[in-house]
């Protein structure tokens, strides 16, 4: 296949486990962790089913989801809009270095020029995945001068332990 025969679309109900299966390969290659598989399935089709928490995108060659990307908002009163996070990239190995994560960022960008409330977009990345840091960097993203904290509910329990 060539990328000419890539189509970028959003993902549907029948996506969720190959997008599940897509963040769990993340999970495993970026931070060394295993998740639990039912809680990020679930968590994926609830994103899918209520378009007001986000979106994900997919990238499909010859009837095979072959990369993803997630889209949530952020509210931002400095500058009276959303920016859109991108989280949960990720691409299967035979395309990487292919441009397909240019490809998915064009989409997003195309689907928030239609949107007027949209004014910018963000994203974090692993301190040592350097390149993934280099992609968005070629498609004209900027480190910022953030650092991201965090803390969860004692509850809250993603990964096998």
């Amino acid at each position: 296949m060539t990328e000419e025969d890539i189509l970028i679309r959003s993902a549907a109900r029948e996506d969720a486990e190959a997008i599940a299966a897509f963040n769990q390969d993340m999970a495993r290659e970026t931070e060394g962790i295993e998740l639990i598989p039912d809680v990020i399935l679930s968590g994926t089709k609830q994103l899918i089913e209520n378009t007001n928490l986000g979106f994900y995108l997919v990238a499909e060659s010859a009837g095979e989801i072959i990369g993803s990307l997630m889209v949530t908002t952020e509210w931002s009163d400095w500058r009276n809009g959303q920016f859109w996070w991108i989280q949960s990239v990720y691409v299967v190995p035979a395309w990487r270095r292919r441009g397909l994560y240019r490809r998915l960022y064009e989409k997003v960008k195309a689907l928030a020029d239609t949107n007027e409330n949209v004014c910018g977009y963000r994203l974090y990345v692993e301190k040592e995945n350097t390149t993934a840091q280099a992609a968005y960097d070629r498609v004209g993203m900027q480190e910022t001068h953030y650092r991201m904290y965090e803390e969860l509910k004692e509850d809250v329990d993603f990964t096998k332990n």
